[in-house]
Order: structure tokens, then sequence, then C-alpha cells
């Protein structure tokens, strides 16, 4: 594994993609997926810390795309997102999806799990239980345990362009009686569905690196309590994100890098 100053990286290999409805509305839109109404499946956020400059990143990418695309674990929907961190940027090659807005999501975690710094690949589980990002086995054994947890219903729904704006809608329930905030952020994600590049120079020089859920940009939208639900409509600019075919994730989240409460995601595809 690598820490913060020289990480070294441990691999993981992911993934599945849920069937969701798609609808198009003038440019595009998309419908919410029926994470866990149609299958009985909880929603499990699963986030990997990563980077292209890190020679042990690549196997744990291979395994969020398996987690995404198999969804091994028979009570959870896996919604996965890959964060690309950026204090790798500076040896030799700088990651074109890196933000130094997840390395500081990395380090509330991080601070969190009292850890002495962060490391790639990292895999964090609902925000709750972080490990090594290629260790399938515990991938599989966290999640089994976090689909166990009552979860705050969130749902991004009426997606469609505006330009080069996103428009969504989010609406949630209230924190569920296990919840020991008073009140928590609603966070809106969006995420390339599948990203590619051809590294020249770094450690993984000469390697086609192949990414899901590609994280561009995380945004909070607002807070929720336990007193009344959350509904609002949203815009963000869809900037240096892929509109082929985008990942909507609407998440209710504990503040300071805290625990995830509620997941929900939809697609919008043209």
């Amino acid at each position: 594994m690598k820490s913060l100053r020289f990480l070294v990286i441990v691999p993981v290999s992911i993934a599945f993609l849920a069937l969701l409805s798609l609808r198009y509305f003038g440019t595009a839109s998309a419908e919410p997926s029926s994470i866990s109404d149609a299958s009985g499946r909880t929603p499990v956020l699963v986030e990997l810390f990563t980077s292209e400059g890190c020679s042990d990143c690549p196997p744990a990418d291979a395994l969020l795309e398996k987690l995404d695309r198999v969804q091994p674990v028979r009570n959870a929907q896996l919604v996965v997102l890959s964060e690309h961190v950026d204090y790798w940027d500076d040896i030799g090659w700088k990651d074109p999806y890196s933000s130094h807005e997840f390395s500081i999501r990395q380090g509330d975690y991080a601070h969190r799990f009292r850890l002495d710094g962060a490391y790639t690949p990292q895999m964090v589980v609902d925000g709750d239980v972080g490990f090594v990002g290629s260790d399938e086995r515990r991938a599989i054994q966290v999640s089994e345990n976090a689909a166990k947890v009552e979860k705050v219903p969130i749902t991004p729904s009426s997606i469609h362009l505006e330009g080069n704006t996103l428009a969504v809608h989010i609406e949630s329930g209230p924190l569920t009686s296990s919840a020991s905030p008073k009140s928590a952020n609603v966070l809106l994600v969006l995420a390339d569905d599948s990203d590619q590049s051809n590294v020249r120079r770094g450690e993984n020089a000469g390697r086609i690196l192949k990414h899901v859920a590609v994280v561009r940009k995380l945004i909070q939208v607002g807070t929720i309590d336990r007193e009344g639900t959350f509904s609002r409509d949203v815009k963000v600019s869809t900037e240096t994100a892929n509109l082929r075919n985008l990942r909507i994730v609407a998440i209710v989240q504990e503040t300071a890098g805290g625990r995830i409460l509620g997941v929900g995601s939809a697609r919008l595809s043209n």
C-alpha cells in the first residue's frame, strides 16, 4: 500500500451495472434505479480511492468493476464510485480524473479511522469501514454487514439536460431512528459510467487503464434531519463529465466524512 507520502497501493477487482430504466426528455433523461424495491436488496455505497499514478491500483480498479458488474453480495445493491486522488500527480503522471477534493474526502475518512495517513488503493464501504482496495473477500464481507443496516431512502429523479446543466430532483425520507446525528448532509455525485487512459509515464507507463463510475463532481446540495423529509430541484454544471453515459448518485451522509445513511442512483444516457 502507499501512504500519503509514497503510497503503495494494493489492487482490487469488482463491479456490476444494475439494469436501470431510462427515458428521454428532450436531449436526454433518465429514471432512478429501483435499487431495493424490485430486488429486495439494500443499497450500499462502495468508494474506491485510486490513482493512475499508482502501480498497485489497477487490480483495485478491476475489483470495483467486478463488484459493480457481478453484484456478488446477495442482500446488497452495490453502488460504486471511483474517486481519483491528486497526491500522485507529481510522481511521473498526472491522472486526468484526479481532484484535490477527493484527497480531502479520503483524508476525512483517514482521520475518522485514526490512520496515520491516506493510501491507495483504499476502499471505503458506507463511509464506515476502510481497507486495502484489492481485498475482495473483505469487500464482500463488509458489504454484507452494511446491507443489514436500515437506510434512509433517497432517490434522484426527473433527470434531464438543460444545455450544459443537469437538472435533477432529489427526494429523501427523514433520518432513521438508528441514526446517531440529528442532521446529515445530502450530496449529489456525477460520475462517468466508464473511462479509459493510455498512461505514458509514471509507474503504469505503457498500460491502458480502465475505470468504472469515475466521479467528476461531488457537491453538497442540502441537509436533512429527523424532523422532516428532503425534496429539492437541483441544477449542476456537467463540465468535465461524459454525457454519453452518466451516473447520478444521491447520498445522505454524516458530516466530516461520517457514515453513509442512504444512497440512491440513476443513469443519464443519450
